[in-house]
């Protein structure tokens, strides 16, 4: 359990509160982690890379609010949200963009992303996979935006670790929805195979192969999870939603790791 539910847990008058400011997608903290990573391990650190991070945390703030906010019955209390999370992403973007005017070219990439996202969250809607998607989209484009703060782009190696990126968190999305929202659909978890197959048939192709050997080891662990699933739902311990959090945590870690160890 973590923080934000034991508060809400022990405080009921005030449970709303912590779940206004703190979006409960603790996937997407990963999601945007991983690839600016990804862009400082394909060149060197710089410190605008911490506002990029900045912008990058403020953004998906934003944007989950505002989510949330579209959804919502009562949409008043978002409004402190919206404005303070707004204005943080504003105020790092427009010191990022006034710095380095070409990062404007993300926008190409970051708003019709961003329109799916939203226009998809309607009230009564759960988070679907065109979503999830929509956001991986959103979040990419930290790659180059990484690297390029830190000095002149290396095209072929911002690339390479963009489709490292890109086959990973896709990947991550319909695995971790296979055996969650999916649960006990088949179709879903053949096709989250499916995908993962191909994920390693590109990255023995287009990337050095020990990256090859983990998106192998990561087509493995889409076959195992639905598995496992099945297997111990009936038992005395299932697999939950922690456990999955875990083997992906594991996974992140190896990706960046590996990347950092043996850069692209």
């Amino acid at each position: 359990m973590t923080w934000v539910n034991a508060l809400a847990d022990n405080v009921k008058g005030e449970a709303a509160a912590p779940r206004i400011w703190i979006p409960r997608q603790h996937g997407a903290w990963p999601m945007l982690a991983i690839p600016l990573l990804l862009g400082i391990s394909v060149g060197r650190f710089s410190g605008w890379q911490l506002a990029l991070a900045g912008a990058a945390a403020s953004g998906y703030l934003t944007s989950a609010t505002a989510q949330t906010w579209r959804r919502a019955r009562s949409r008043r209390k978002y409004r402190s949200t919206l404005l303070v999370y707004g204005s943080l992403f504003v105020a790092f973007s427009l010191a990022l963009t006034i710095s380095h005017p070409a990062l404007c070219l993300a926008l190409l990439a970051l708003i019709p992303a961003a329109a799916v996202t939203v226009w998809l969250s309607r009230r009564g809607r759960s988070k679907g996979v065109t979503e999830s998607l929509a956001q991986v989209a959103e979040a990419l484009v930290l790659i180059p935006a990484a690297a390029y703060l830190a000095g002149p782009l290396n095209d072929s190696r911002v690339a390479l670790a963009t489709l490292a990126a890109g086959l990973y968190l896709a990947g991550t999305v319909l695995a971790v929805r296979s055996v969650i929202r999916e649960r006990g659909n088949s179709r879903f978890a053949a096709l989250s195979i499916g995908y993962h197959t191909i994920a390693a048939i590109a990255a023995l192709l287009l990337l050095p192969g020990v990256y090859a050997a983990l998106f192998v080891a990561l087509a493995v662990r889409a076959l195992a999870l639905p598995i496992a699933e099945r297997r111990l739902a009936d038992t005395a311990h299932p697999l939950r939603p922690k456990g999955v959090g875990m083997v992906e945590i594991v996974a992140s870690v190896c990706l960046v790791g590996l990347c950092f160890a043996r850069p692209l």
